[in-house]
């Protein structure tokens, strides 16, 4: 008998040496399935809240959280009503399996369940059968979580794994979709709430089934207060609350952004510096321009904080799910013409290099360059403009001048340089239609550019999450770079005491652009606090007809700066101030030199109150094909009685006499006009001569003629021009717009049909301009 119970008690012995490494075995062979990278993903805004959830390959989203990131509420909940003992226990409760057997034997049916919290995370993790075997899995799982992981480790998946319902894992994806909050706000109704969902998700589902999801929460409720975990009072306070919630929402704000996060981060939680309500605000603003907007046309809108360069709103089309108007296509990086946008740079670069200040004489005249003759987006020519008002017109000759005597190769290089990379065909160097958007920009670009104008001349790089880098570049100098968008914002007059506006809030400066053929409209913003970028179009390249920047962008931008101003105000944010950079002074100068002179003085034709860098007052830039002989500045010698003679003439004093560039001629006052202002000559002691191109004159109607079609005929009228003087080939505009080209006294002929004003301009190969205006009416 003894010799039985010693070889019992060795076998027994010998499968107890032999448990730890078969159990190990088995481990190895079965090891845990904890959750691996499975491709789920949230964006988050700068508050922490999901703007866009991508799902894994079971179509579940998440957002996952750590114990400490979770309200003590939901905690306390949790495990007073699911597993009192979590954290003593060894996985698996005893106690619990026979009290649970108890209550369900006694019962009739299925009243209570003895899982523990961990065998509840080794059921999600692996989930089996409710069969006998099943259950031999479940512990078998639950013993491996409790050998390999820790308490708080085994708590935190159920955190984020446990079913809310659907497509939602995780109490902080159920407490974003049902509550619209994180999970560390949870109140303790709330938490109760959904301490008890997993039970039944989809039977107790608040937002459909409030009737049983709120008796599921006050069951949770008692046992709190039966275990004293909360007061009684808090308890009462709790039931009170009724369980009414708007159906359940999913993120669904800033898709476009949220897949360029994606596509570059691999983390579960993907931040972003996004202002979520501000981009909710600004989508349904969007959603009320469908009705708009032609069919087919999207719009991209990105608002970014100038000082910290972060962007606040990203909204890369007009509706992400409308397949018709490329919804997919991300505008705020599509390479896309810039119109006129680049001209803000362009003058500011010049007013660096001392070719211009703001009030510097430019020509609005036609030329011609090959076969290629710029126009006007208006119709007509101006003559002589003023820097700021070529820039605030956006007039498209004045900038053809000065980026001909600034350099297209220069000024692209200056652009990329400073991160604006203009896109360029293969082979095709930068050249003079550059400056109308004779290239590619991307809108994300070109408000890091217009950085340079809220920064002091720097310009920085977009910032899209909390971790890039503010990386500057120097542009432009703090003064020019004050003084454009000074002009940009309708203030181009300064005063006559530049410290009297030395501290001063700049309104709202702004820029358009409309590419050629109304593919493109922009509208790029600097606003107290914010860039305000602006581009409508079709994403697929077509021309909309009558789509154009100041018409269709800027009432979009109007609206889009209502709301950050109500927004500010709302905040009692107070406004930055903009200092007048040291460099910045005012000067008097006159037209037509360009430079400082006494208003006395008989040169000084035009008195005009510039804004200056550095004092900097540059004389008036010639166009380089205007002919020679015809420049601002003639010496004369004149005798006693004011008339033209030869230096050596007895009595002859030397004069420098101001003219205006002979391209203006055709739009100057007759007294202003060379013939008027050079003096007579003397008949006694005349100078040399000095050989002129023969002046160009139109012929076949006057200016200011008013004409009208014979009586009782609706036909349109037919006319003929053709010009006197001037030589070589002649180059014909109506109203700013090509007309025709033709030689000698070889007339073009025009047929006019609508009634109004037109602009009748002609262009010799000498650079002479002549120009008649007349009307055509009944």
């Amino acid at each position: 008998m003894l010799w039985r119970i010693t070889r019992r008690v060795l076998r027994a012995l010998r499968w107890l040496l032999l448990l730890p490494p078969l159990l190990w075995l088995a481990d190895r062979l079965f090891p845990l399935p904890l959750p691996a990278d499975d491709a789920a993903r949230v964006v988050l805004a700068e508050d922490g809240s999901p703007l866009w959830r991508f799902a894994d390959h079971n179509g579940v989203w998440r957002y996952p959280v750590s114990k400490d990131e979770v309200s003590p509420y939901y905690l306390e909940a949790l495990l007073t009503y699911e597993d009192r003992w979590f954290y003593r226990h060894p996985g698996v409760n005893p106690l619990a399996l026979l009290r649970a057997s108890w209550q369900n034997l006694a019962g009739g049916r299925v009243l209570s369940g003895g899982s523990t919290l961990s065998m509840q995370v080794a059921r999600l993790l692996d989930p089996h059968s409710r069969s006998f075997s099943g259950k031999l899995k479940q512990l078998w799982r639950t013993a491996q979580l409790e050998w390999h992981l820790s308490k708080d480790e085994i708590l935190t998946l159920y955190l984020n794994r446990a079913p809310f319902g659907g497509t939602l894992q995780g109490v902080a994806a159920a407490s974003w979709a049902y509550l619209g909050k994180p999970p560390s706000l949870l109140l303790r109704s709330e938490a109760a709430l959904l301490a008890v969902l997993p039970q039944a998700p989809s039977r107790l589902r608040p937002d459909r089934h409030p009737e049983r999801a709120q008796a599921a929460r006050d069951k949770v409720l008692a046992r709190l207060a039966r275990f004293a975990v909360w007061s009684a009072q808090a308890v009462a306070e709790a039931r009170e609350e009724q369980v009414l919630l708007a159906p359940r929402k999913e993120p669904r704000l800033a898709p476009l952004l949220a897949r360029r996060l994606y596509q570059r981060s691999q983390a579960a939680l993907i931040p972003s510096l996004i202002d979520a309500p501000l981009q909710q605000r600004l989508e349904d603003l969007l959603q009320g321009w469908k009705v708009r907007l032609p069919q087919a046309s999207s719009a991209a809108v990105l608002v970014v904080e100038s000082e910290t360069m972060a962007v606040r709103a990203y909204l890369g089309s007009l509706d992400f799910d409308d397949a018709k108007r490329f919804g997919h296509v991300d505008m705020v990086r599509a390479q896309r013409s810039p119109g006129s946008t680049l001209k803000p740079f362009l003058y500011a670069l010049a007013m660096d290099d001392g070719l211009i200040h703001s009030e510097s004489l430019l020509q609005d005249v036609p030329r011609h360059f090959g076969d290629w003759r710029p126009g006007n987006f208006g119709s007509g020519f101006s003559g002589p403009v003023s820097v700021s008002e070529a820039l605030v017109r956006s007039l498209n000759l004045p900038a053809v001048q000065l980026l001909e005597a600034y350099g297209p190769k220069r000024f692209a290089g200056e652009l990329r340089s400073a991160g604006l990379t203009i896109a360029l065909p293969s082979a095709v160097q930068p050249n003079l239609a550059l400056i109308l958007g004779g290239g590619g920009a991307r809108l994300e670009d070109l408000i890091r550019g217009y950085s340079a104008f809220a920064r002091g001349g720097r310009t920085a790089k977009v910032r899209l999450q909390p971790d890039d880098d503010l990386s500057e570049r120097r542009l432009l100098s703090a003064e020019s770079a004050w003084i454009i968008r000074r002009i940009l914002s309708g203030q181009s007059r300064p005063q006559l005491d530049p410290r009297a506006e030395r501290v001063q809030r700049q309104p709202l400066a702004w820029k358009t652009g409309t590419s050629y053929g109304f593919r493109d409209a922009w509208a790029i913003a600097i606003s107290e606090r914010y860039l305000i970028g602006i581009w409508l179009g079709r994403p697929d390249g077509t021309p909309v007809p009558g789509q154009y920047g100041a018409a269709s962008a800027v009432p979009l931008l109007l609206q889009v700066q209502d709301i950050l101003s109500n927004r500010e105000r709302a905040a009692s944010l107070s406004s930055p101030e903009q200092v007048t950079p040291p460099g910045v002074g005012v000067a008097a100068i006159c037209w037509p030199l360009g430079q400082k002179l006494a208003k006395s003085d008989p040169n000084c034709r035009r008195q005009r109150f510039a804004w200056t860098v550095q004092g900097t007052t540059p004389p008036t830039l010639q166009a380089a094909d205007q002919p020679l002989g015809l420049g601002l500045s003639r010496t004369l010698w004149l005798n006693a009685e004011g008339r033209q003679v030869a230096a050596q003439c007895p009595g002859a004093k030397r004069v420098t006499l101001a003219l205006w560039p002979a391209a203006l001629e055709p739009w100057l006052s007759r007294r202003e006009r060379r013939e008027n202002r050079l003096p007579p000559i003397d008949s006694h002691c005349p100078p040399p001569a000095a050989p002129l191109a023969e002046p160009l004159v139109i012929s076949g109607v006057r200016g200011g003629e008013r004409l009208r079609r014979p009586p009782g005929s609706s036909e349109p009228l037919a006319l003929q021009f053709s010009v006197i003087g001037g030589s070589g080939q002649y180059w014909w505009f109506l109203n700013g717009a090509p007309l025709a080209e033709s030689r000698g006294s070889t007339p073009v002929a025009k047929t006019l049909g609508e009634n109004g004003h037109y602009q009748l301009t002609v262009l010799d190969s000498s650079g002479q301009t002549a120009q008649v205006t007349f009307e055509l009416g009944e």
